[in-house]
C-alpha cells in the first residue's frame, strides 16, 4: 500500500499494518512520519522498541537472530532497521523478504532508507513490503511550494505571518526544512501574540537556505537567474567542488542544446516531472541562445578551474549562470581566450 505524508494521519487512526517503510532524503519529513508510526504503535501495544542499524552485510546477521527469538519482556515490539542505502544487497534483501513474509502479529516492522530508486522499487523485498505493509515516500518541498509549507506550519504553530515574512523566510531556509522548523519554534517564543512580520524575520532567522547542484540546474532552466544566482552563491559558501558545479550547469546546457534540437521536445527525454516542466520553459526561449557561445564560456569556466586561464572560475560559472537564463550579464565570449 503506497501512503503519502497526507493521508499517514488517517489511515493509522483507522488501521496498523505489520510493516512499513519510509524512504526519502528530507530528514524533518521522514522524521515525523516514523514518529507519528511509532506513536501509533505504542498505543496498540507494541512497548518495546528495537533499533538496528545496517550497514554492513554482517549486521544482518544480528536483525535475523533477533527476529528468531521472543521479546525480552514478552511484549509486542516495534523493530526498527535503519537502511544506509536503498539497495541491501543480497544478504539484507533475503532478510527483509523473510521478515516481510512471516505472520508475526506480536512484531511491527518499521524500515526507514533513503529515497528509492526505480531499481529498488522492483527488489522482491519491496514488492513483499507493497503487499504487506505501507509505504511513505518522502519528497523534498521544492522551491515553489516552500511558501505554502511553512503557512501550513504556521497554522498548526498559530502563528499569523504576513505575506513577506513568509517568503523572506522560505529565501533564507530554501533546502532545509529542519532548519525552517527550527526557525519557527523559535519565532513562536519571539513573537509577540503570534504575529510575525519581515521585520521579525530579518531580525531573528539566520541565513539557513541549503542547495545541491540539481536545484542550479533546474534554476537555470527554469529562467530563474536571480535564484539560479543564489544558489550558486550558497554553493560556493559550502565548498561544493568547482567541477560538479561546473558539471550541472553544462548537463543543463547539453539538455537544453539536446531538448531544442529533437523534434520530440523535452518531454520525449523522459526524466522527472519537474526537470521536464524546467526544459520545457527552457526550449522556448533557446532561439534566443548562442550555444557556441555558451559552449565557449563552460570551456573558460573549466581551463579556470584547471588553473590552465587566468581568471574566477565561480565568477565565469555565474555569467553562464545568467546567459543560460536569457539574462546575460556581460557579452559573450568570442573566443575562449577572451
Amino acid at each position: 500500500m503506497k501512503l503519502t505524508l497526507e493521508s499517514l494521519g488517517s489511515h493509522l487512526d483507522q488501521r496498523l499494518l505489520p510493516a512499513y517503510l519510509v524512504s526519502g532524503d528530507e530528514p524533518l519529513l521522514t522524521g515525523e512520519a516514523a514518529d507519528a508510526i511509532r506513536a501509533r504503535a505504542r498505543a496498540a501495544g507494541f512497548t518495546e522498541r528495537e533499533v538496528h542499524f545496517l550497514e554492513r552485510a554482517a549486521d544482518w546477521e544480528d536483525v535475523r537472530a533477533s527476529a528468531g527469538t521472543l521479546s525480552l519482556f514478552g511484549s509486542r515490539r516495534l523493530m526498527e532497521l535503519r537502511l544506509s542505502t536503498a539497495r541491501p544487497g543480497t544478504a539484507g534483501g533475503g532478510t527483509l523478504l523473510t521478515l516481510l513474509e512471516r505472520s508475526d502479529p506480536d512484531t511491527l516492522l518499521l524500515i526507514l532508507a533513503p529515497r528509492l530508486d526505480r531499481d529498488a522499487q522492483a527488489s522482491q523485498w519491496f514488492r513483499a513490503l507493497e503487499s504487506h505493509g505501507g509505504w511513505v515516500p518522502v519528497w523534498p518541498v521544492e522551491a515553489d511550494k516552500l511558501v505554502g509549507w511553512l503557512r501550513g506550519r504556521c497554522r498548526r504553530l498559530r502563528l499569523e505571518v504576513d505575506e513577506e515574512a513568509l517568503a523572506l523566510l522560505a529565501e533564507r531556509t530554501e533546502g532545509n526544512l529542519l532548519a525552517a522548523h527550527q526557525e519557527l519554534e523559535k519565532l513562536r517564543l519571539l513573537a509577540p501574540g503570534g504575529a510575525v512580520t519581515s521585520d521579525t524575520v530579518l531580525a531573528s532567522v539566520a541565513d539557513s537556505a541549503r542547495f545541491d547542484v540539481f536545484r542550479l540546474s533546474e534554476a537555470v532552466l527554469e529562467g530563474e537567474a536571480g535564484r539560479a544566482l543564489r544558489v550558486l552563491s550558497g554553493l560556493r559558501s559550502e565548498g561544493t567542488e568547482q567541477t560538479l558545479v561546473l558539471w550541472a550547469l553544462t548537463k543543463a546546457l547539453r539538455d537544453l542544446w539536446g531538448a531544442a534540437s529533437s523534434a520530440g521536445g523535452s518531454r520525449a527525454r523522459g526524466g522527472w516531472q519537474r526537470q521536464a516542466a524546467a526544459l520545457d520553459k527552457a526550449v522556448r526561449r533557446a532561439p534566443r541562445l548562442s550555444f557556441r557561445a555558451l559552449a565557449l564560456r563552460a570551456a573558460r569556466a573549466d581551463r579556470m578551474i584547471k588553473g590552465r586561464l587566468q581568471g574566477n572560475a565561480w565568477d565565469e560559472m555565474a555569467l553562464l549562470a545568467a546567459d543560460i537564463c536569457g539574462r546575460p550579464a556581460v557579452p559573450a565570449p568570442r573566443s575562449m581566450l577572451k
